[in-house]
């Protein structure tokens, strides 16, 4: 049941959103892992409206690095918890100028060794920067899995869905699927109240409300 599940869903997907991508804006890999790490807990659209000027200023690791926490606190004071992400930003951007060139890795403990860097940024580098097979879970691809019925109340936790996710997804449809399940909940499937009368997939769907959001 499980598996026929999956394959309805995907199958729907690929037809509905076959190029699918991030709704972040950048220029390099820099500045997506600049974008992602802001994202947290914070809208793409504010980011987006953040990131130009911040780009600007800082278009690369070297530039960057170069500068303090305050100098780039001026450019993200809007967003969610700006203090903590300036420092994470310049510390992150001497790491990739010391250990790394001033490029952004291509392998998770790199990544995770990155200040501010943690599995679900990861995730979302190596899939659309690299185009990697790897899934990032964030609450709303969290969400929309336990109430499609793609995992189990067990898997109570990012990774345990990541992992979950990523037995049952073809690995060519891996870096896509994270965006579908994504934009999924953050425009139909929604926290708050899902909007299951203009669900194409509502037919599909068990409804596992209880338990979908990410305590």
């Amino acid at each position: 049941m499980k598996e026929k599940r999956f394959d309805e869903i995907l199958a729907h997907f690929r037809e509905k959103m076959p190029d699918v991508n991030t709704e972040l804006e950048f220029g390099s890999v820099f500045q997506l892992l600049v974008a992602v790490v802001l994202s947290a807990q914070c809208t793409d659209k504010r980011i987006n409206q953040v990131t130009p000027d911040l780009f600007r200023r800082y278009p690369d690791a070297r530039t960057m690095a170069q500068a303090e926490p305050e100098d780039v606190l001026e450019y993200i004071r809007s967003v969610s918890y700006p203090n903590a992400k300036a420092a994470h930003l310049v510390q992150m951007a001497r790491t990739l100028v010391e250990r790394f060139d001033g490029e952004v890795p291509q392998e998770m403990n790199d990544l995770l060794d990155l200040p501010g860097v943690g599995r679900k940024t990861a995730n979302v580098i190596l899939s659309v920067a690299f185009g990697q097979s790897a899934l990032a879970v964030d609450t709303h691809v969290y969400r929309v899995a336990h109430r499609l019925g793609l995992v189990s109340k067990h898997d109570n936790t990012p990774y345990k869905v990541e992992l979950a996710l990523t037995r049952h997804i073809p690995a060519d449809d891996i870096p896509r699927a994270h965006h579908w399940l994504l934009l999924h909940g953050r425009y139909v499937c929604t926290s708050r109240k899902p909007h299951c009368e203009k669900c194409d997939i509502s037919h599909l769907c068990p409804k596992l409300i209880d338990g979908s959001k990410l305590e």
